[in-house]
């Protein structure tokens, strides 16, 4: 498993202000749209691309393309959904598709509730988003899932990290070509299995629902 850790002053800028409890949401669903257009610069430094012949106004070059199949974005709902935006400004062309996944709050453990993705992801790079990696668990599942479908490599974009997620999904990923993006890798998990320090519930702050 490949980990990336973003490290640019304006990352760590717009990551200053999510965290900040008193950023509102309409202001926290811009910044977290910025953020990740800056981390898929770095997710997608590997998609697979070809040759192509075309004509300036002074004169024919080879250039790249992005090769088919397509990538594939998936985010998690819903949070995921929030980062969503962010993602395809980057990659207009891509395709999307969608994973509904809960944790119950007493095991920690996720379980998929909706799904819309290709029937086959034979030879397809996936870009899951996902804002916090935790406990792992979410994360792990939809990994999993992808590469069952037919998926050869799975890159996910988060926004933090906490270690022991990042130490659980690197030692059940062995052998499988997963990268993890992030844009800090924070001290670790309360008892609640929230990251520390953190920026809370991610879905919450995106949508407005924090009490």
């Amino acid at each position: 498993m490949r980990v990336h850790v973003a490290d640019h002053p304006l990352i760590t800028h717009k990551l200053t202000v999510l965290r900040d409890a008193s950023t509102p949401s309409p202001t926290f669903r811009a910044l977290t749209a910025e953020l990740v257009t800056l981390l898929a610069y770095e997710a997608t430094r590997g998609v697979r691309t070809h040759e192509v012949q075309i004509t300036t106004p002074v004169t024919t070059t080879t250039g790249l393309a992005i090769s088919e199949p397509r990538p594939l974005i998936v985010p998690i709902l819903r949070a995921g959904l929030g980062m969503l935006d962010g993602m395809t400004t980057l990659v207009p062309t891509a395709e999307v598709g969608f994973l509904g996944m809960v944790r119950n709050e007493e095991t920690l453990e996720p379980s998929v509730y909706a799904e819309r993705l290709p029937d086959d992801l034979a030879n397809r790079q996936c870009f899951v988003l996902d804002p916090m990696l935790a406990t792992g668990g979410s994360l792990l599942s939809a990994i999993e899932y992808l590469f069952d479908r037919g998926a050869v490599d799975v890159t996910a974009v988060c926004l933090l990290g906490a270690p022991e997620g990042l130490a659980m999904i690197e030692k059940a990923t062995d052998g499988r070509d997963v990268t993890i993006v992030l844009g800090a890798l924070d001290e670790r998990l309360n008892e609640h299995g929230y990251i520390v320090p953190g920026l809370g519930d991610a879905g919450d702050r995106l949508y407005g629902t924090v009490a």
